[in-house]
């Protein structure tokens, strides 16, 4: 059946009939009481019969004839089968906001220096981020799609691997110039040591004594130190030459590669054992926008490890 009258006259009918007011509906509506009035009056004229009994005893109250209140569950029930395919017609497109979750560290050193590639090839999409070093509520903060760095299990949560990473110590050329060299790892445990506490307290996040251990240094560590909680900020501190910090590969490449950072000691081979992972709430698996965005993340990641 064609229907001729517009979705806001039947709009303003159920309001009205739910509130048993023209002036709470039309507050509801964000419009003002004639106009819900006057679409109501239009629908009635349609239909040829009246929808509610007008009753003014020191306040107009409105109550809907026993023909309205038969048709009021068909009517809802239609305008929440609308808002379900509103919701499908969303979840397809790619236009609208996608919010990010990062940490500040990633975002500054990887995400945001790539970000201008995906607007180029979906300018549709605005990304929103939310940086947060703390792991935030999907759900409640309404978070698309996110990146973490560990284990890969997170409540509620599917993880897809995007990158591994390596750790290996860093420091500006300057520093290297003044040192000349550094002949044996033994010698770095009397430079002073950058220490990144960003995940501290994650089992198994690469500490100075670990990579130590695996250069097979023995000696205690005597060097003065500097504790940071950013990995991004342990590597300006080393860029500035305050020291020889113990880089993240993800974070560290552009840094290496544009000369800012020398790695020492190459041929010292450490893998952490956490990762970086795609992170996203199931419900949200066929948003159009959010597989677009993962897709480029993984793109982007599988085009570095070739590099």
């Amino acid at each position: 059946m064609k229907l001729p009258i517009h979705l806001n006259a039947l709009r303003a009918f159920e309001a009205s009939a739910r509130h048993q007011s023209f002036s709470a509906a039309a507050a509801e509506l964000h419009v003002t009481p004639a106009a819900v009035g006057q679409l109501v009056r239009s629908l009635e004229e349609w239909l040829d019969a009246p929808l509610f009994h007008r009753m003014n005893s020191g306040k107009i109250r409105i109550i809907p004839t026993e023909t309205a209140e038969k048709a009021l569950p068909d009517i809802r029930a239609g305008f929440d089968k609308l808002a379900i395919g509103l919701e499908r017609l969303q979840e397809s497109s790619v236009c609208g906001v996608l919010t990010v979750t990062v940490s500040p560290a990633l975002a500054a050193k990887w995400l945001l220096p790539r970000l201008e590639r995906f607007q180029a090839i979906c300018p549709e999409t605005d990304v929103r981020l939310d940086t947060s070093l703390k792991p935030v509520d999907f759900a409640a903060q309404r978070i698309d799609i996110g990146v973490r760095y560990g284990l890969g299990k997170w409540p509620g949560l599917t993880a897809e691997k995007l990158m591994e990473e390596e750790v290996y110590p860093v420091c500006s050329p300057n520093l290297l110039r003044e040192q000349r060299r550094f002949h044996q790892p033994s010698e770095l445990i009397r430079e002073t040591l950058i220490h990144d506490l960003s995940m501290d307290s994650h089992t198994g996040f690469p500490t100075w004594s670990a990579w130590l251990k695996k250069a097979e240094v023995t000696e205690n560590i005597t060097a003065k130190s500097i504790q940071i909680n950013n990995s991004a900020a342990v590597l300006q501190s080393a860029i500035d030459g305050q020291g020889i910090a113990l880089a993240r590969s993800v974070m560290a490449k552009d840094d290496l590669a544009a000369g800012r950072l020398i790695r020492l000691f190459p041929e010292i081979q450490f893998d952490s054992p956490l990762a970086y992972y795609v992170v996203y709430r199931p419900e949200c698996a066929e948003l159009a926008r959010m597989r677009v965005f993962r897709d480029w993340m993984v793109s982007e990641a599988e085009q570095e490890s070739k590099g």
